[in-house]
């Protein structure tokens, strides 16, 4: 019988040996059961089935408790630990933690994970054959997919981010009762920022292709984040002076992107929706509040203020 890491054998209680576990052998090779890694009572010469890992002396052990993934298997792990040299340490489990080395993660620090997050991985082995963690890219998870019915559409779903990129971001979409999940893409100018990965996201579904993968959006739908980001705008020129702004419809998309978290189309929506309703114009690839707006603004600030104040002076006591 061959023993390796990362698999269960069924192996024979050879001897207790205080105060570190129980020797069990497969008749060629002995292993340690540490105290910690039992579950239950254990005789002298019953058979067991146990998981075998290294230990932290890099020994081959063995333990009773049941693993969250085994060896060639993909699943979803959560980070429970960050080495700043070696990487990120996944519960799998057992009493031993599991590496997902730093070259297996982006080279951008806020791509990668956080302790919390949950990671989908598979379990392999190191040039020693010691336990090592993979990230699970389509290769591995297309297979456990479905397709998306064509009745998600417009709906909202939460989703787990298996591939960050700067330019567009993949991800799993929680498949519920249907399965493992669905396979999805969020571009760039369809999220606020960057999205790490193992992070949860909630998304809009806002086309599904014939192969049953989606595209998705972290915004919502046009005519909803029109008045949404014309009021971002308008509370950016608000604290401008004047209630000017350097910015125009003539402003490149990635100053727009990176200066609102919007698309220059949805600026440009929002900025027309402003110019219409008589709130702002435009002038020299300059945007400037009309006076009678920035006054009205300014007005409203000012009522708001002073009703948060007289509601602190007046303190609890008013309210009975």
């Amino acid at each position: 019988m061959s023993l390796e890491a990362g698999t269960k054998a069924r192996l024979q209680v050879a001897r207790e040996k205080s105060p570190f576990g129980y020797f069990l052998t497969d008749g060629d090779r002995d292993v340690l059961l540490h105290y910690s890694e039992t579950v239950g009572k254990i005789q002298q010469g019953e058979h067991i089935e146990v998981f075998l890992f290294h230990d932290t002396e890099d020994r081959l052990a063995a333990t009773m408790k049941e693993p969250l993934i085994r060896l060639g298997e993909t699943q979803l792990l959560e980070v429970v630990d960050i080495h700043q040299r070696f990487g990120v340490f996944l519960d799998m489990g057992i009493g031993r933690n599991l590496l997902l080395p730093f070259r297996d993660l982006p080279e951008l620090k806020e791509l990668r994970p956080e302790v919390g997050d949950k990671v989908f991985v598979t379990l392999g082995h190191d040039k020693q054959g010691r336990m090592l963690a993979r990230l699970a890219g389509e290769r591995e998870l297309a297979p456990k997919a479905f397709p998306a019915p064509s009745s998600w559409k417009n709906q909202w779903v939460e989703a787990r981010v298996y591939k960050p990129l700067q330019d567009a971001t993949f991800v799993l979409i929680d498949g519920g009762v249907l399965g493992f999940g669905a396979i999805g893409m969020i571009h760039s100018s369809e999220r606020t920022g960057l999205l790490r990965l193992g992070q949860t996201v909630k998304a809009r579904v806002v086309f599904v292709r014939e192969d049953g993968r989606v595209n998705l959006s972290t915004r919502q739908p046009k005519h909803v984040g029109r008045d949404e980001d014309s009021e971002a705008i308008l509370n950016v020129m608000r604290e401008r002076p004047n209630g000017a702004m350097p910015y125009s419809d003539q402003t490149p998309a990635d100053i727009i992107l990176n200066r609102f978290k919007i698309s220059k189309g949805a600026f440009k929506r929002a900025l027309g929706k402003l110019m219409k309703e008589g709130l702002v114009y435009q002038k020299e690839n300059w945007t400037y509040l009309k006076p009678e707006a920035l006054e009205q603004l300014q007005a409203e600030e000012a009522a708001r203020a002073a009703e948060t104040t007289g509601a602190a002076e007046q303190g609890p006591e008013s309210a009975t």
